[in-house]
């Protein structure tokens, strides 16, 4: 736990090495590749990186375009600007249709901090759930966030992917991981599975950043 890296980072990083191995994959952005980290995926595939400027909506509509064809689009921008402003065009062009389109939103929740309350989006995970047939994922950290991109890719179905902007957020998991779907209520949700050392009696499993260093200590006790 003693790194801190952006889930942010590990999203681009990701995105990079899905790229080289699925060729379907495209990756959108809303002039904010140097925010969203989807510059790495630019430098490294420039042929299947668009940059739709500060339209937000108009990506939205693009991307459940290129998913007729065939290609996954990885929708990127902030989450005010994404579950936000685009929410008319993710309900109808993207979730009516059920298109499968990867809604990717970094700087949710107050985690913005500096860029103030026009940005700090906070009803982005209500939004995006009361969407039918919307799969909502949250990485809790950098590890995580490099095992979802894949598994995002993998899911033929519409995702949104709420994500901080901390520059140095911990990383708290380091023990092997594994994602995989579990059937609930008539839902194919994602679960992850992580391998503990022995001895070991307690998984903690968390929410996102909620889960900081200093709640994972444990007791002395039997």
């Amino acid at each position: 736990m003693s790194e801190k890296i952006a889930t942010r980072e590990a999203y681009g990083k990701a995105l990079v090495e899905l790229g080289e191995q699925n060729k379907n994959v495209v990756v959108l952005d809303a002039d904010l590749a140097g925010a969203t980290m989807t510059k790495f995926f630019k430098a490294a595939h420039p042929d299947r990186f668009f940059d739709c400027g500060i339209a937000e909506a108009n990506m939205m509509n693009i991307g459940a375009g290129l998913s007729t064809m065939g290609l996954i689009p990885f929708c990127s921008t902030f989450a005010m600007f994404g579950a936000g402003r685009a929410y008319e065009q993710i309900r109808n062009s993207i979730a009516y249709p059920k298109f499968n389109v990867k809604i990717c939103c970094s700087h949710a929740g107050v985690s913005v901090g500096e860029d103030g309350g026009s940005h700090q989006c906070i009803e982005d995970l209500a939004l995006m759930r009361a969407i039918p047939n919307m799969t909502v994922i949250m990485p809790a950290d950098y590890n995580s966030a490099r095992k979802l991109v894949p598994f995002c890719s993998a899911m033929p179905t519409l995702m949104y992917w709420s994500g901080s902007s901390l520059r140095n957020s911990p990383v708290l998991q380091l023990l092997p991981i594994s994602i995989s779907t579990t059937r609930m209520s008539g839902f194919s949700l994602p679960s992850a599975t992580i391998s503990l050392p022995k001895p070991s009696r307690v998984a903690i499993i968390f929410f996102s950043l909620i889960a900081l260093p200093s709640s994972l200590n444990r007791s002395a006790g039997p």
